[in-house]
């Protein structure tokens, strides 16, 4: 009970200066503000396969494809990177899913739903189907995951064609504890917090998280916790593969473990890295060779197991 009061206390001092109406929004450089909008939004077929390619040919139905999923309050940025070195190989395709309500303004972003985040992912996996492609793998990223599994789990997301998930850094326990206080917080001592932002980082992550997103976070998070809990079986063809970096500030460690014993048949490799969504380096202030060599390891790693 006391460390329910601490963490409340500790909530209380973070949140002091946060309890205005709007943040402090530079409309400039913020993706929080209207004026920079998410490039698939104004050009999807750079983005979205089935925009990019909507008459497919027997070649291009072949290919392997990975619908990439980013996370919370991110954008498709997030797998640039993926999208880049899968050029590099014949047989591969990348889209690259924008969750719902991201990639706006901060006001889109406040009223969106975890399942208005969800919807493109169905949608995208379900136009690639229609379309013929029949050899299918989704990369998601953070709350991608939990988006993802979750949408499996409920059969939102079906049908054979769909042969592997690769989930890197999920969260299903927050690092941050004080995220379950935001019901209890949000709209009387807290209306948003502020994110730290990396140099490269601006225009492609929100900011500013309003509480109603970090309420709907912590309700997808504990959500799948429950499906986890009771166990989750996936189709037969389906399989798991976890990749969690070890010193994470978003994604708890516990996550994967959580994960790994919920679902029968996952597997789990845990990686030295500090990085919170380690397969993402652009934007970063900071990257090491040993990121980089990581990085490719992982995608190498990915591809060879398709």
């Amino acid at each position: 009970m006391k460390r329910v009061y601490f963490l409340f206390f500790l909530a209380l001092l973070a949140a002091c200066q946060k309890n205005g109406k709007l943040p402090p929004i530079n409309h400039d450089t913020d993706l929080d503000g209207p004026q920079i909008n998410d490039s698939s939004l104004v050009n999807p077929a750079g983005f979205l396969l089935s925009a990019a390619i909507p008459q497919p040919t027997q070649s291009d139905l072949d290919k392997k494809v990975i619908i990439a999923v980013h996370g919370f309050s991110a954008s498709n940025f997030e797998w640039q990177e993926l999208a880049s070195w899968a050029k590099t190989k014949n047989d591969l395709l990348v889209s690259r899913v924008l969750l719902g309500g991201h990639g706006r303004d901060y006001e889109d972003f406040r009223k969106a739903t975890w399942k208005d985040w969800q919807k493109p992912i169905i949608d995208e996996y379900n136009q690639l189907s229609s379309l013929g492609y029949r050899h299918i793998y989704i990369a998601a990223s953070s709350t991608g995951c939990p988006l993802v599994l979750e949408a499996i789990k409920e059969k939102k997301i079906s049908g054979g064609n769909l042969y592997k998930l690769f989930f890197i850094d999920p969260i299903v326990i927050p690092s941050n504890k004080l995220l379950p206080l935001i019901p209890l917080l949000g709209g009387t001592v807290i209306n948003y917090s502020e994110s730290n932002m990396e140099a490269g980082e601006n225009g492609y992550w929100y900011r500013f998280r309003p509480h109603q997103a970090l309420r709907e976070l912590n309700k997808i998070t504990h959500h799948t916790r429950k499906l986890l809990e009771k166990g989750i079986t996936l189709p037969a063809s389906l399989r798991l593969k976890v990749f969690k970096s070890e010193h994470d500030d978003a994604a708890d460690p516990l996550s994967a473990a959580l994960i790994e014993k919920g679902v029968k048949g996952c597997e789990v490799k845990m990686i030295d890295s500090d990085l919170h969504v380690f397969t993402r380096l652009k934007g970063r202030n900071t990257i090491s060779d040993k990121d980089k060599s990581t990085q490719q390891q992982v995608f190498e790693e990915i591809y060879n197991s398709l």
